[in-house]
């Protein structure tokens, strides 16, 4: 289905209040990822009674005041850090005469693309806005969409959920506290003459992508968690068993599509939040709080899941164990920039980036958003319907997968990018295909 956005206004939200601080120092890290927008799309049906007027009044004052709490988003990067001189945020409105109903039966991976703020000439999510928001309003009154998207270089998924769980609080009016902005906390700052890497740095090997989404029904996630089972693991997580298939059949999609086999490696983000002492590091933090680890399987590796699911579970508890060996002896009173942890992680990670960034290799970043409670971001029209994520609009060379939970938080959403020759291999796999349902219409 082809979708009409019309803009109906654009201007910039500065916070209602002035930043208490004037820099935030930003990590080797978060200088180290692509500068790009890490956004998601949520889908609400309107109140009666709501024009778009009142929704749109009311979503600029709130997130005028939730700027003033999350006051660094409405900064300009300069170098290596962030100045918070409250320049503000560009708040977007939009309107399409499709019927929210509409387009979500019809729904195209590719439409979620004009639901995003234009990013107009002198713009970047490296420079400024850092922060994008932009509201669509579909017709008669049946819905609306929210877009938010966060530079990258200030933050990961958990911390854009922090902060649009705090506007939306905010619009209900609801007090939230003020988040701990982590900057180069647990990651040390880079050296004065630190250059970030480029995004085509990082992507030019990959070569053009599509983007497909795939929707895992609980009983076939429970079959694929039997079939997955070994004696070093038992019952599998959701997690472990779909991005072990994902990486298997998009691993043969290469190889059948390559002249020679070639060795493939997934790398899986982690949430630091979820495994570092909340008194060292508070679950409402901001900032790329995470770290990766890595399976690498040789090119004539036969890619069988139960072997896959294992080295992923074995992978991710020793990263787990060591994460919490750097902080035995920890107290309240020692602080966190001491421990090593930081530097053993980017020693980790930076042996990954030599090995894996090869013609000769195929890469796979994945992620996960299960768990995280986006299906409960209510701006005051109730939870959302749907949401997406619509980073992968960005950029058209990423090699991406993402997981998040359904609304009924029992199936789980697949978003999958890869090279196009791989991709229409890779949806013929009826290995896939029997766990598997190709982008199926979300029914409200």
């Amino acid at each position: 289905m082809e979708v009409k956005v019309e803009v109906t206004g654009r201007e910039v939200i500065k916070p209602s209040s002035p930043a208490p601080h004037d820099r935030l120092q930003l990590s080797l890290l978060d200088l180290s990822c692509p500068a790009i927008y890490v956004a998601t799309t949520f889908f609400y049906k309107s109140i009666a009674g709501e024009s778009p007027q009142i929704i749109s009044r009311r979503l600029k004052t709130s997130l005028s005041e939730t700027l003033s709490r999350f006051y660094p988003l409405a900064g300009r990067q300069e170098g290596l850090s962030i100045c918070c001189n409250d320049e503000g945020v560009i708040f977007t409105e939009a309107r399409t005469n499709l019927l929210l109903s509409d387009f979500l039966r019809n729904l195209s991976t590719d439409s979620l693309a004009a639901f995003l703020p234009e990013i107009e000439q002198g713009e970047s999510a490296g420079t400024w806005p850092l922060l994008r928001v932009k509201i669509s309003f579909f017709g008669s009154g049946s819905g609306v969409a929210v877009t938010v998207g966060i530079s990258h270089q200030i933050c990961d998924a958990a911390s854009l959920l922090t902060f649009v769980q705090g506007w939306a609080a905010t619009a209900k009016g609801i007090t939230t506290c003020s988040p701990h902005f982590a900057g180069a906390t647990i990651y040390p700052p880079p050296h004065a003459s630190f250059k970030s890497p480029s995004i085509d740095d990082l992507y030019k090997l990959q070569g053009k992508c599509v983007t497909n989404r795939l929707v895992f029904k609980s009983s076939k996630i429970d079959e694929l968690k039997r079939k997955a089972g070994s004696e070093s693991v038992r019952i599998a997580t959701r997690v472990e068993v779909i991005m072990s298939l994902i990486w298997r059949c998009a691993a043969n999609a290469s190889r059948s599509n390559s002249v020679s086999p070639k060795s493939t490696v997934m790398t899986q983000a982690m949430d630091l939040r979820l495994r570092i002492p909340s008194n060292a590091l508070p679950q409402e933090s901001m900032g790329n709080l995470q770290t990766c680890f890595f399976l690498k399987k040789g090119a004539e590796s036969k890619l069988e899941i139960d072997e896959m699911v294992a080295d992923f579970r074995k992978t991710k508890e020793e990263l787990s164990e060591m994460i919490k060996e750097n902080f035995q002896g920890y107290d309240n009173d020692t602080a966190i920039t001491t421990t090593t942890l930081g530097q053993n992680l980017l020693s980790v990670m930076g042996s990954f980036m030599s090995e894996c960034f090869k013609p000769d290799i195929d890469l796979y970043t994945m992620s996960s958003w299960c768990k995280k409670p986006f299906y409960e971001v209510d701006f005051g029209w109730g939870n959302p319907v749907w949401m997406g994520p619509a980073s992968h609009t960005v950029y058209d060379n990423m090699v991406f997968v993402v997981l998040m939970d359904s609304k009924d938080g029992q199936d789980v959403e697949a978003w999958v990018g890869l090279p196009e020759q791989d991709m229409h291999v890779f949806l013929c796999d009826q290995d896939l295909l029997a766990y598997a349902v190709l982008n199926p219409p979300v029914l409200i």
